[in-house]
């Protein structure tokens, strides 16, 4: 049974690089004029679904999606390392948590679509049913927290070199070896930036000086309109750097079950 839930975790990986990998490789075409957009989630379903098989492509993905919701929840509740009582323990598990949330609901989305239902713009209709209620700028200001601080995390992870600590690197060849730690180091970096500038445009909106709710979209946006569609290109190229740790981390990750 374990071996199971280690090889739905490993998918479920495998499932969250392919979603970088295409947001990633869309908004860099887009910014180096050879096609694509600047995109986000919803935009990696709409391009699985005009696809050949895209109804296959999305069934697939949306069941990866759910074995890394399983991962994060087995993380948070049954992993091992800090504890529930520990202040970084809380934070950690909490993160894990949200972070299976959010995967599943995307692969709920992307079943959807499988069955005959629409991707929506769910996030930033949420966003604006917030703000007009009176806690809503409240709770929009607290989101956009929450998102500063996976921003300072990331950059964390990429600088101090902890994203290597869930990889059995003894498996891997020195060349791969130099691979994962490039990609994630540039990755990470990459990540990092982007949560901090959706984080910032969240705060925005909740303070009532303008913003954007639109997550990587509007992030890429305001990249390109603040420093040029060539940032806004290598950023994204550094999520397409992630994607490639990702896909090494499914094969090499110690998974703990």
């Amino acid at each position: 049974m374990n071996n199971k839930k280690e090889k739905l975790a490993r998918v479920g990986m495998l499932a969250k690089g392919v979603v970088y990998a295409i947001i990633g490789t869309l908004t860099a075409m887009a910014a180096f004029n050879l096609g694509g957009s600047k995109s986000g989630n919803e935009n990696v379903l709409q391009f699985l679904a005009g696809q050949p098989f895209g109804q296959v492509l999305l069934a697939l993905l949306g069941v990866g999606l759910f074995g890394y919701t399983f991962y994060r929840f087995y993380e948070a509740f049954k992993g091992s390392g800090d504890s529930w009582g520990e202040v970084k323990g809380f934070f950690k598990r909490t993160g894990f948590i949200v972070s299976g949330v959010f995967y599943g609901a995307l692969g709920v989305t992307a079943l959807r679509m499988v069955l005959g239902g629409s991707s929506g713009s769910g996030g930033s209709s949420v966003i604006s049913t917030l703000m007009e209620k009176s806690y809503g700028p409240y709770l929009v200001g607290f989101i956009a927290l929450c998102l500063a601080g996976k921003a300072i995390f990331q950059i964390y992870k990429a600088y101090s070199g902890t994203f290597r600590d869930d990889v059995n690197e003894s498996s891997l060849s020195q060349q791969e070896q130099k691979t994962l730690i490039r990609a994630g180091k540039i990755g990470f970096i990459s990540r990092g930036i982007v949560s901090g500038i959706v984080a910032f445009l969240f705060f925005k909106v909740a303070t009532g000086s303008g913003g954007d709710t639109g997550g990587k979209v509007a992030a890429f946006e305001f990249l390109q309109d603040n420093f040029g569609a060539t940032v806004m290109g290598i950023i994204a190229l550094g999520l397409v750097a992630y994607a490639v740790f990702m896909f090494i981390q499914a094969k090499y990750a110690q998974i703990r079950i």
